[in-house]
């Protein structure tokens, strides 16, 4: 449900090597006949149904909650495998549904909204909700459904996202009779989508605490079973933190995020980033009182790909939807969603469709398939393993077997060798064997290790609970710093999208500075994370330093410093840059940080109202001293 631009930060796709993936006749046979099943059910739906009365609901939806059957929960199960849809192309469900569950996918997140269900008071229209549910019953998809959005009747101003809400029992009816209908079928609900991203216009945390609220008690009043989650845009966890402060606390069961920029940054090794989610998300839990045991899902993440065939744009995709899933589940989300099946191009040429407007599989869509047969429909993870040199491991059980997923950090290739045979698994699915001793180079594109000796995963094992290896632990450290050359030397921070700068050699030494010509005005920021051990969730209080420089003494340039807090990212204080051609030291103090990386960077040195480009020799952060 994503029709807003992500971020800032424009992502560079990098070429990887070519692989191909192949529809086989019969699956175009199979797409050919669902086709002509999707034009009938189209037909059909223009029919006008007949409508239900609000009060005949209780006689026609509702049903007691005695009724519920706890044994074999059908509409659950522990597969992560989860694709989300977007509105623009969801009518198209009958066509992309088989092909998902061809390909693994055991959850659908999409739902019709409330101004089509309900579009008069008093009046339901449940042909279009009874047909999707029925088509992923069908497909052995279990759905997970939002409550979204407003009835134009129920908005103040007949908004469909515009707040305020008339009267909450408006909200409180639409949950019920939606519950009440599809309880059989449907156990988990979102509310809302991206409430703090563009959807909610004139909304506050303190509405959506509100929404959260009424939908859980009016959703367990008919189905005592029901699972209410809350869901953010982005990796907002600050928003989350507020929204449960305000009157969210115990009547949410799980949460969503929709971390995009986190799955960008591992187009530039942002694997720790994306591994360190889980654990902002539960220290935000206990801060509040939460439960740690809370579950956490991603119920939006994606990478654009060229409408037409680009072999290497493709493959980044498909790339980057594996790291996707096997960084999620190794660090401790339960579903992931990509999104999405079948894409709109949104204009730009591209989408982030599995599959074409023309039903033809991306590489992403083989990708998907591939992983989901080689480590199985409900993977157990095992542990991590440092493969040498940077390389990431990660071991799963599935069906007795063990599997391990593994790749190198860019730019740099990584040789492994086992004790045993084992079988090594490309991206596409395609096998062969692997002898003991002989080395198996890792590339950043994934592989899978399968038949994988014992050693290996008692290792993984070991490892499970112990802290990710792949950086320095700078959990005890008083101060961090990268220093700005032509291959930074990072120590806690690091640069990130360090396109938006040019090295400067002089002599034996060389530094940074802007590029404010580079198109777009990306090229007056300068992008920075700090490690997440270091810059928990909770920690307020830092000394910013940037060592700057005129590019010459008669250049008058400045910059300010925006940064995340706890209430969305922020500007400091803008500094002028000495006038002469020394080092020089700007600081910001910040009391209300919340580095946690929601848009894919913590702070940037901002040049926007600067009328020259400066240079910069390093930054550092540093906590404030204990009280």
């Amino acid at each position: 449900m994503k029709a807003r631009v992500r971020s800032e930060r424009t992502v560079v796709s990098r070429s990887i090597s070519r692989m191909s993936f192949e529809l086989s006749k019969d699956k175009l046979g199979q797409i050919a006949k669902v086709a002509i099943v999707f034009l009938i059910a189209v037909i059909a739906s223009s029919a006008t149904p007949a409508p239900t009365r609000a009060n005949d609901l209780n006689k026609t939806v509702l049903k007691p909650a005695q009724d519920i059957k706890p044994a074999q929960d059908r509409r659950d199960d522990l597969s992560p495998w989860g694709v989300a849809s977007g509105a623009e192309w969801f009518s198209a469900y009958p066509l992309f549904n088989p092909l998902l569950k061809d390909a693994g996918v055991r959850w659908l997140r999409g739902f019709y909204e409330w101004q089509t269900i309900q579009p008069k008071e008093g009046y339901w229209n449940w042909t279009l909700t009874d047909r999707l549910v029925e088509n992923t019953r069908r497909n052995g998809i279990r759905l997970t459904a939002g409550f979204a959005y407003f009835a134009p009747w129920a908005s103040a101003d007949g908004g469909t996202r515009r707040f305020p809400i008339k009267n909450i029992q408006f909200w409180r009816d639409y949950v019920s009779g939606l519950v009440g209908r599809y309880r059989d079928d449907i156990k988990y609900w979102e509310v809302w989508n991206e409430f703090n991203g563009s959807f909610a216009e004139n909304g506050t945390p303190r509405m959506y605490a509100e929404l959260v609220r009424e939908a859980s008690i009016a959703a367990k009043k008919i189905d005592p079973s029901a699972k209410i989650g809350m869901s953010v845009a982005n990796f907002d966890v600050g928003f989350l933190d507020t929204v449960i402060k305000e009157g969210a606390a115990g009547h949410f069961d799980y949460i969503c995020v929709h971390p995009y920029e986190k799955l960008n940054g591992l187009l530039d090794d942002g694997e720790i980033e994306f591994l360190s989610m889980t654990a902002s998300l539960k220290q935000m839990l206990a801060k509040n009182g939460q439960p740690l045991s809370t579950p956490l899902w991603i119920t939006e993440l994606g990478a654009q790909s060229p409408v037409r065939e680009s072999p290497a744009a493709d493959l980044v995709q498909a790339v980057l939807l594996v790291k996707a899933y096997i960084l999620s589940i190794a660090s401790g989300f339960e579903r992931v969603f990509w999104f999405e099946a079948r894409g709109p191009t949104y204009g730009n040429n591209s989408d982030h469709g599995l599959i074409r407007s023309d039903m033809s599989p991306r590489p992403s869509y083989g990708a998907l398939k591939a992983m989901t047969e080689v480590i199985g429909a409900e993977p157990a993870y095992l542990g991590w393993l440092n493969l040498g040199n940077g390389g990431y491991g990660f071991v799963f059980e599935a069906n007795g077997k063990n599997t391990l997923a593994a790749w190198a950090p860019s730019k740099r290739d990584i040789g492994v060798t086992f004790g045993g045979d084992v079988r090594v698994v490309q991206l596409n699915g395609a096998a062969a064997a692997l002898s003991a001793g002989q080395t198996l180079t890792l590339t950043n594109t994934p592989l899978y290790i399968t038949e994988l000796p014992s050693d290996f995963v008692e290792q993984a094992r070991a490892n499970k609970d112990r802290p990710f290896p792949w950086r320095e632990n700078y959990a005890q450290a008083s101060i961090v710093k990268a220093q700005l050359k032509v291959a930074n030397i990072e120590r806690g921070v690091r640069q990130v999208n360090s396109g938006t700068t040019l090295p400067v050699i002089v002599g034996d030494e060389s530094w940074r500075r802007t590029d404010f010509a580079k198109q777009g005005g990306e090229g007056h920021y300068v992008y920075f994370l700090v490690d997440p051990q270091f810059v928990h969730f909770g920690t307020n209080e830092l000394e910013i330093t940037a060592v700057v420089r005129r590019i010459s003494p008669d250049r008058v340039s400045g910059m300010s410093l925006n940064y995340e807090s706890r209430n969305g990212y922020i500007n400091g204080a803008y500094f002028n840059v000495p006038g002469d051609d020394r080092w020089h030291e700007l600081k910001w103090k910040i009391k209300d940080a919340n580095f946690v990386g929601g848009w894919g960077w913590n702070f940037r040195l901002d040049g926007i109202a600067s009328p020259n480009d400066f240079l910069i020799r390093e930054v550092r952060v540093e906590k404030a001293a204990p009280r």
